[in-house]
């Protein structure tokens, strides 16, 4: 099982470097399998150290993939030395304790020592899903042909138009922003 999260790893200067990756559930651990390279990747290797935040605000997914928002309010993890997410709904710390390498996607078997609930969950919203969803396109646009990046998005069109709020249309539109750039400069049809 993959949990859609964002991570918070510390910067070598302290600071939070926030990241949408995908946690894998291999009880008893989470493993963080960040792409070389990446800033992910790097901080782990210098603090074995990681909060795993649970948020529905998408606009993190969308934000941190298009480059359109990265300030997102990080405030002291409560038992490691590092950074979660303000306005998480929930939060766990983590601590590396094996590393599978790999030339392409590290693997960190990674042991929870705490974890904290900050706010209620109010349900799922299918535009929210939709986003995490075109978050992961966008993340993987060198990847894909034009026909496959074209369904998708129409398929997940559907969602956005349906139940979409505020934040879920403003993160949906830089997604499309970005899909649209890639398309144009690989030639293809946005």
């Amino acid at each position: 099982m993959i949990r859609e999260s964002i991570v918070t790893t510390r910067n070598a200067d302290g600071s939070a470097h926030i990241a949408p990756i995908g946690v894998i559930v291999e009880p008893p651990f989470l493993v963080i399998a960040p792409f070389t390279p990446s800033a992910t990747l790097d901080n782990l290797r210098r603090h074995p150290f990681v909060c795993v935040n649970y948020t529905t605000d998408v606009q993190i997914f969308a934000g941190c993939v298009t480059g359109k928002k990265r300030d997102w309010q990080s405030v002291p993890a409560s038992r490691i030395e590092g950074w979660r997410l303000h306005d998480a709904l929930a939060h766990a710390e983590l601590e590396v304790a094996e590393v599978d390498e790999d030339e392409l996607r590290p693997r960190f078997r990674c042991r929870e020592l705490h974890e904290e609930t900050h706010a209620p969950f109010h349900g799922f919203n299918r535009a929210q899903a939709a986003v995490v969803e075109g978050s992961i396109l966008v993340s993987r646009l060198h990847m894909l042909p034009p026909e496959k990046i074209e369904r998708e998005v129409a398929y997940l069109e559907i969602a956005i138009q349906k139940t979409a709020g505020e934040a879920e249309r403003e993160a949906w539109g830089w997604l499309i922003e970005r899909i649209e750039a890639h398309m144009k400069a690989e030639g293809g049809v946005p």
